[in-house]
């Protein structure tokens, strides 16, 4: 028995020296220390001669010892011992070394032959070409390995390699040929795509990647390769393209008109609203689901508002009556009636009507979430009216009704911003200290921005007269009079010039001025802010802002990226600073992309 335990306890003990040598190698050899590295890995190999790790690694120090006759001898050694076919490809990288290219060569042709008689092989072969850097010959193993296995998962290390060669056509197809087979990998792909494709249709990487799937569509009924197609067209903002595409993959494929939504909603962002209609009209032609066929109702009636400029808001109305009494006041309609509510407020100008049919509406018998909603509804339109107290009412019963929900999170902010609106600053800024820990992430930062603007600006002036044009200028902005509100704001920053609160000041009139699409007048504001308070904590806002503006509105990469990168160095504790590096990793591969084209 005592015999047995002394052998357990000296094999364990020699496991955790082998264990200690091998860390110390991995160490020595990190550092470039080859010499040391040397004397222990043949130390480990001469206890595991089988163990192939120490072998290529042994190699790899030999040669950067240049001692490439002890590699030789080594390589062949162990070729005789285990016939692995890595080492025929070590052999020649050990040739090359020594400029021995024809020797070199000869040994690169016996691993392709190795990966062509047993594709088995392939992998490992390719792995070691790529190991040396040996990308040619790395492809050429992949390519035989598709060939022989029909294994598109092959395609993926394919694409990296082309990649690595800038072979950006070849990079494209073997990247669409495996996901192609591995449709999990799709965004994975698309949004190593976005970093080439713009929405330039005339761009070389645009064309490059539309003739690869135009020619898979002739000779595959995969409707991958229409799904793929469809994407480029989105990237393009070419609506109307994207959305046959989506028609063709249904009518081949009717279980969902999922690709049909999602253009159609792109498309009303993007303000395409002939495309829009179409998609929605479709919906309502194909569909067999009476909630979608409704919620695509919904959506042509607020299409007919967004798209003229004298909308026929009686037979709109009429059209959402019929409506209403085709599938009842319940929880399914439920947003049909606030759309509708929406549209008598808001379009109308029949607000008095929307509060009749929401204090009607409250009484019927609905969940309690639909009941809140059409409260918190009910609650705004009376705040545009200037009720704040009887507003103040309906979102306290909402906050009360489902506590702990993110409505009653959103219910209890916009009682805050009411109180805030009447200049009720110490109520408003007790509420909003609660909702600084809100479940809700936005709910939460809004309530700490806001908290921070009355915090820091409700002292100084006894009156606290900068302040309440603050928040008159941000009720009227809420009542959508944009053009007052700019009015007040320009009063607050003349006679206040010095007050702190004139950033804040200028940040909302830049956001105006954005939402009535008056962009560089919204830039020019923001200008303002950096150059006057580059110090102040709305700088990384402001700048965050330009560079979006000029990103996605005023078409300038070059000024964008720089806004960014002033974010990434700058100021990086900025809530900015993830989406600035993201952008700004995407702008300069796109502009080295292009540069790379016209060399």
């Amino acid at each position: 028995m005592k015999l047995w335990i002394y052998i357990f306890f000296g094999l364990f003990c020699l496991s955790i020296q082998a264990q200690t040598d091998l860390d110390l190698a991995e160490s020595y050899y990190d550092k470039g220390q080859f010499r040391k590295a040397l004397h222990l890995y043949k130390k480990l190999q001469s206890t595991q001669p089988n163990n192939s790790k120490y072998s290529f690694k042994l190699i790899k120090i030999l040669q950067e010892l240049e001692q490439f006759k002890s590699a030789d001898s080594l390589i062949i050694s162990q070729l005789n011992r285990t016939k692995n076919p890595q080492l025929l490809v070590e052999m020649g990288y050990n040739y090359q070394l020594q400029n021995q290219l024809e020797a070199a060569q000869d040994y690169y042709s016996q691993a392709l032959n190795r990966a062509r008689e047993t594709p088995a092989y392939s992998y490992s072969i390719a792995l070691k070409f790529e190991e040396c850097s040996l990308i040619d010959q790395a492809i050429e193993v992949y390519k035989l390995a598709i060939e022989s296995t029909q294994n598109n998962s092959y395609e993926y290390r394919l694409a990296g390699l082309y990649a690595i060669k800038q072979d950006l056509e070849n990079m494209f197809l073997s990247y669409l040929n495996f996901t192609a087979f591995n449709p999990n990998y799709n965004n994975q792909i698309l949004q190593l795509f976005s970093d080439y494709i713009s929405d330039d249709a005339s761009s070389e990487y645009n064309r490059l990647l539309k003739k690869i799937i135009l020619k898979k569509l002739q000779t595959s009924v995969n409707i991958y390769w229409n799904q793929m197609l469809s994407w480029l067209y989105v990237q393009e903002k070419d609506y109307n393209k994207a959305l046959l595409q989506e028609k063709a993959i249904f009518r081949r494929d009717r279980n969902s008109l999922q690709g049909i939504i999602e253009v159609a909603l792109l498309a009303k962002g993007a303000k395409s609203y002939e495309v829009t209609s179409d998609a929605f009209t479709f919906i309502i032609e194909q569909s067999q689901e009476p909630k979608l066929i409704l919620e695509a109702n919904r959506q042509l009636l607020v299409l007919e508002v967004m798209r003229f400029d004298a909308p026929e808001y009686k037979r709109i109305a009429s059209d959402y009556k019929a409506l209403l009494e085709l599938y009842g006041v319940n929880d399914n309609s439920i947003e049909l009636q606030l759309s509708y509510v929406e549209f008598l407020a808001f379009h109308y100008n029949k607000k008095d009507t929307a509060i009749s049919f929401l204090k009607q509406n409250i009484k019927s018998n609905m969940s309690k979430f639909a009941l809140a909603r059409l409260k918190l509804k009910l609650a705004d339109i009376l705040l545009t009216q200037e009720q704040f107290n009887r507003a103040l009412v309906f979102y306290t019963q909402v906050h009360s009704q489902i506590k702990n929900s993110t409505l009653a999170q959103e219910a209890r902010f916009k009682a805050a911003k009411t109180s805030f609106y009447k200049g009720d600053f110490d109520w408003a800024e007790s509420q909003l200290k609660v909702l600084k820990s809100s479940t809700s992430q936005l709910i939460a930062n809004d309530a700490l921005d806001l908290q921070l603007l009355i915090t820091d600006h409700k002292f100084g002036d006894s009156l606290q007269t900068p302040l309440k044009l603050y928040a008159k200028a941000d009720f009227l902005n809420f009542q959508n009079k944009p053009k007052e509100s700019l009015k007040v704001l320009d009063t607050l920053i003349t006679v206040h010039s010095t007050n702190p609160i004139v950033d804040q000041a200028l940040m909302l009139q830049a956001q105006i001025l954005e939402s009535e699409e008056d962009h560089k007048a919204a830039a020019e504001k923001y200008h303002i802010v950096i150059q006057d308070f580059s110090q102040e904590i709305l700088a990384d806002d402001a700048y965050f802002a330009l560079a979006e503006l000029y990103r996605t509105v005023l078409n300038d990469s070059s000024k964008a990226q720089s806004y960014y990168e002033k974010i990434i160095f700058e100021y990086q504790d900025s809530i900015h600073a993830v989406d600035s590096k993201k952008q700004y990793r995407r702008l300069k591969s796109q502009s080295e992309n292009t540069l790379n084209t016209n060399l």
